[in-house]
């Protein structure tokens, strides 16, 4: 069950959008819904890289297996000129859950998660 502050039961008694639980807004660019200006401006950032031909490409929101029934989608897949891939994650807030999915992912796929 999810706990309001009491700003947020007035905006919703009010009829105003009640903000996400941390405080994020989600941005919908070129179809795609991310969910922080943060993390769609990382998008517009590397959709720059790639025209620049700074980078190879990209993936959105990749899903790993880590376990039966463990996944972990982290926000990017960046694919870089020397032929290296980088697993970005955009954090405003880190959860226990994240910590915990980040710490198997890099033992399961010996990869570095970059946190921005």
């Amino acid at each position: 069950m999810e706990h309001w502050s009491v700003e947020d039961y007035k905006n919703y008694a009010d009829g105003k959008k009640i903000k996400s639980k941390y405080r994020a807004n989600k941005v919908s660019i070129d179809g795609h819904t991310f969910d922080s200006k943060k993390e769609a401006d990382y998008y517009c950032e590397l959709k720059f890289r790639l025209q620049a031909k700074e980078i190879n490409g990209f993936c959105l929101q990749p899903t790993f297996i880590l376990a039966p029934g463990l996944k972990y989608k982290a926000d990017f897949i960046v694919f870089h000129k020397d032929n290296s891939t980088e697993v970005i994650d955009v954090k405003g807030f880190r959860t226990k859950e994240y910590i915990a999915k980040k710490k198997v992912f890099e033992d399961k796929f010996n990869l570095k998660i970059t946190e921005l």
